[in-house]
């Protein structure tokens, strides 16, 4: 018998509902309270997910740890709000599942990541692309050495961020902690860093706020310390849905992921798409949470170590583009 995963969660917005779907949809898991300020969204929720309405629901995220006691969170809430929630829920003996940015500041996720030291606790980051069998597989190749080391990456996402986000959270400063860089863009950072397992050692940036609190346009440059350079684009003021591009440029060959597929490129084959039977299986990060909590998986694809290596490159990006300079990223 599998030990019933008691899950609250704090925050039930429109992306929380997706976490809770998939929370529901794994064997022996049980939602016990649901925490947001707005009656509106928490019955949105309970209907969304297919919940009774004898399900506790809370204004406070506190109350809601104190009342029921859950084994474990979820958190998807305004960014800024994450750090006292994620350490509140630590404290209070829970394993945390984060969406993104894990936090806004370095100090902050230093203080996160001692914290999980202290209370022996499991925390993960809803950055998906970890689990998402093209990007994995580029890590593997990146890795293993297959094609050579990596010499230069270009990776670019935009959005209609600008005109969506009008008047709502994200586009204040003191919910956000930062513009469309250190929202969607930050799985961008975040990828880059995972699939190259490398340190930035300096980034320049320029920013455009389009009369905004937070920054809309991020062109971005970054020299790795093993020589690998790289250009980051977020563009926050498109037309039409979200687009992704992500390419390697490694000795040998060369890693393109385009609309979840993957091409690889080599002198004497020409570029090609990699067989979907050759790409590792993607996973659900909701499942591979509740999978670490119950010991069936030996390693959290998306640690805290991530969240800071994330926060540590954007404060080192918006300093630049401030000072209009390169800079040093702080990697202590």
């Amino acid at each position: 018998m599998v030990k019933t995963v008691r899950v609250g969660f704090i925050g039930c917005g429109g992306n929380s509902r997706g976490h809770g779907r998939s929370i529901t949809g794994v064997e022996g898991t049980e939602i016990v309270g649901l925490t947001d300020v707005s009656r509106e969204a928490l019955k949105a929720f309970k209907e969304s997910v297919g919940l009774e309405d004898d399900v506790p629901t809370f204004g406070d995220h506190q109350e809601m740890l104190s009342a029921v006691q859950p084994d474990a969170v979820v958190i998807s809430t305004p960014h800024t709000l994450h750090f006292e929630q994620i350490m509140d829920s630590l404290d209070a003996s829970c394993h945390v599942h984060t969406e993104k940015p894990m936090v806004c500041t370095v100090d902050h996720a230093k203080q996160v990541i001692d914290k999980i030291e202290e209370t022996g606790k499991h925390l993960m980051i809803g950055y998906q692309r970890h689990l998402q069998s093209a990007y994995v597989y580029c890590r593997d190749i990146v890795q293993n050495g297959e094609l050579g080391k990596a010499n230069f990456v270009t990776a670019h996402q935009c959005q209609n961020w600008y005109r969506n986000q009008q008047g709502k959270w994200r586009q204040t400063l003191s919910l956000s902690g930062g513009g469309q860089l250190n929202d969607s863009g930050s799985h961008l950072i975040d990828i880059l860093l995972w699939i190259l397992e490398a340190s930035p050692s300096e980034v320049y940036a320029m920013m455009d706020y389009k009369n905004c609190e937070v920054d809309i346009l991020t062109a971005m440059s970054i020299k790795f310390d093993t020589g690998a350079l790289c250009n980051i684009s977020v563009i926050g003021h498109a037309v039409g849905g979200m687009h992704e591009d992500f390419t390697i440029w490694l000795e040998n060959g060369t890693l393109f992921v385009r609309e979840g597929k993957v091409y690889r490129e080599e002198q004497e084959i020409g570029r090609v798409e990699v067989n979907r039977e050759d790409l590792p299986q993607s996973e659900n990060k909701d499942q591979a949470f509740i999978k670490l909590i119950r010991g069936q998986r030996t390693e959290n694809p998306i640690d805290a170590k991530n969240g800071l290596r994330v926060i540590q490159l954007t404060e080192a990006a918006w300093e630049s583009a401030k000072k209009n300079q390169p800079v040093k990223v702080d990697l202590s």
